[in-house]
């Protein structure tokens, strides 16, 4: 829906729009995550529900021009609740020839295209793999291009401050982006601010940035190529404080929060890996909070050193992809025998080994639940969306430390670096988190179990009367002394599973969002969470009776799920792998479900999950 207003001279036309979409594109040195962030919290501050995609090139230094090295910022921002970035792309922002080439089939028909034409000489196109030059071939015919010198205006705006070339040609972004505002009608003020404080230590390129970026806005207003701007009203959020979060910044702060209701330390133990390597940069910023942060210098010393300070009595976290899961995997193995509390956030990407660092995946959801030698049980949760990351890092941490186990936590690239606007809670809405060391040396014995939880004691390193045995071998029951008699290790292997199937109690029951029965019901977990959203919101406006069950429990699964499944006369699981929760719903609870699974590097769009709905009921049965 849209409407159009009349403005003051100087703008022509101002078209009032619901939502779009716009992504910006070019080489990984040219700005475009920076560029897209500040679009984002530009209008994240107007008060727009916005969902955000980040797209990294997975070569770290891929030639400039080329394909492989482009990286793309999405962003899709709104008068209405969203829940994914966007389908189809409303405007694209290309820095290059390979930008346009690996975004332009993503743009929509009569959509606008910003090209920066001053990179479109015959050498880029090379670089690009380019036989003609789109700008010329009648390729773009079906969108609104504007072929704008982005690298010669900005050095025009720039030329007076002193600045050689190169310096000059890394403010081109800002030209962009000041188009972009002048375009939907946003205030620069946010960004100028961003600037001054980002730049303090280099006020000439604090100038040159807030130059490139009016100088942007001016060339809209001057020109007479834009007729139309465009804008977007503010959505009705619930009220309340709003910042705008990543998945990994969320992660971050959940962890701290717990601490602090637990009255703990927290520690973090971790060695870098995209795409988590931001919480233990986020995690860093926190020492007067009572954090500890530790860069190890691998993947195993990172856990076990968790592991010590689990051990020592602090709230203990370690980070990583899934190749690092792999190789912390016996370390795993060490946490479920000595019973202490751990979180381990899995950040999927694709794989396997290396795979597509900087791409999405969920595929160690199986890996999650039975990687490890043995039987080595591990409750497993998973985030839905950015914000939710928050919250299912305090709820790992209250399960962690209430059962003396460690969790798994799920999330991936498309979550950890994506955004959303994130309403602050108040101390209160968040649950406290009793903890309990062991004191008393009186009948103290290391492995005697709470009745309802079957936690063993916490007992600190050091305190009096409280000696006990810590390790990998097999645990005598209630003594916790070294034991290798086969009963005794078929008890402990038993119990410890009990004590994973004992957290089903504080799983609480899912209900389905749609229809609470009928003719699908689509069960999803991680991040497809806001794309079945939209796709099941779209297909019961159209009279389909669907229901969506999103899973943030996935071991234990919720105690009701089986008899939630029996409700509906088809199963979708819509999975970004080759079909996991899919094998394990169909092992346990013996339904007849399908899946839909999309194993790209890339999040699932609205529109395959719509046409897989259709595909499954049939275009007739819609009512």
């Amino acid at each position: 829906m849209s409407t159009l207003m009349d403005v003051p001279a100087g703008k022509t036309k101002r078209e009032v729009i619901d939502q779009a979409v716009i992504r910006f594109a070019g080489d990984s040195g040219d700005g475009m995550q920076i560029t897209g962030s500040q679009f984002t919290n530009t209008v994240a501050l107007y008060g727009n529900d916005i969902a955000t995609f980040p797209d990294y090139p997975a070569e770290i230094r891929a030639p400039a021009g080329t394909v492989p090295g482009v990286s793309g910022f999405q962003l899709n921002f709104s008068s209405e609740e969203v829940h994914t970035p966007g389908d189809s792309i409303d405007v694209l922002i290309a820095m290059n020839p390979a930008a346009l080439k690996v975004n332009v089939g993503d743009l929509k028909a009569n959509g606008i295209a910003i090209i920066n034409s001053d990179s479109f000489k015959e050498s880029d196109l090379r670089k690009a793999h380019l036989t003609t030059n789109p700008l010329e071939d009648h390729s773009l015919d079906k969108f609104r291009v504007f072929p704008v010198e982005l690298q010669r205006l900005t050095r025009s705006a720039l030329q007076h401050l002193g600045l050689d070339a190169k310096a000059m040609d890394r403010c081109k972004n800002f030209f962009a982006l000041g188009m972009c505002y002048w375009l939907y009608n946003r205030s620069m003020e946010p960004t100028v601010r961003w600037i001054d404080d980002k730049f303090k230590k280099k006020p000439l390129l604090a100038e040159a940035n807030k130059l490139a970026l009016k100088a942007g806005y001016s060339y809209c207003e001057a020109t007479e190529a834009f007729q139309i701007s465009y804008e977007i009203p503010p959505a009705q959020l619930s009220p309340g404080l709003y910042r705008n979060l990543s998945g990994n910044q969320a992660l971050a702060l959940g962890f701290v929060t717990a601490a602090k209701k637990a009255g703990l330390k927290l520690f973090l133990g971790s060695y870098p890996i995209t795409p988590a390597s931001d919480i233990l940069h986020e995690l860093s910023q926190y020492k007067d909070f009572g954090v500890l942060t530790f860069q190890a210098e691998d993947e195993i010393a990172a856990i076990t050193s968790s592991i010590g300070a689990s051990y020592a009595g602090c709230l203990a976290i370690t980070s990583t992809s899934g190749p690092g899961m792999a190789l912390k995997t016996e370390a795993l193995g060490l946490a479920v025998m000595t019973e202490l509390p751990l979180v381990i956030c899995n950040i999927q990407r694709g794989g396997p080994s290396t795979g597509l660092p900087t791409k999405t995946e969920q595929a160690d959801l199986l890996q999650a639940l039975f990687g490890r030698n043995s039987e080595a049980p591990i409750p497993v949760l998973a985030a839905a969306t950015p914000g939710d990351c928050f919250w299912i890092a305090v709820e790992a941490s209250r399960i962690a430390l209430k059962y003396m186990v460690p969790v798994i936590i799920l999330s991936d690239g498309y979550l950890a670096n994506g955004a959303e606007p994130w309403r602050i809670p108040s101390v209160e809405e968040i649950p406290g988190i009793p903890v309990r060391f062991a004191t008393d040396p009186e009948g103290f014995l290391p492995y005697k179990r709470d009745p309802e939880t079957l936690a063993r004691p916490w007992a600190i390193p050091g305190t009096p009367g409280l000696e006990h045995r810590i390790g990998g071998l097999e645990k005598q029951d209630v003594t916790g002394n070294i034991n290798y008699e086969p009963l005794n290790h078929e008890k402990m292997v038993r119990i410890r599973a009990a004590k994973i199937d004992a957290i089903v109690q504080d799983v609480p029951n899912v209900l389905p969002s749609g229809d609470p029965e009928g003719d699908l019901l689509l069960v999803s977990w991680g991040s497809t969470y806001g794309s079945i959203t939209q796709a099941v919101k779209a297909e019961r406006a159209k009279g389909r009776k669907l229901g969506h069950l999103h899973l943030r429990y996935l071991n234990p699964l919720p105690a009701n799920l089986g008899d939630i499944l029996k409700r509906y006369r088809k199963i979708l699981v819509p999975e970004l792998n080759m079909g996991q929760l899919l094998w394990v719903l169909r092992a346990k609870y013996l339904v007849d479900a399908v899946g839909l699974n999309k194993i790209q590097g890339r999040p699932f769009k609205q529109n395959e999950l719509e046409q897989k709905i259709e595909e499954l009921l049939g275009r007739q049965e819609a009512r």
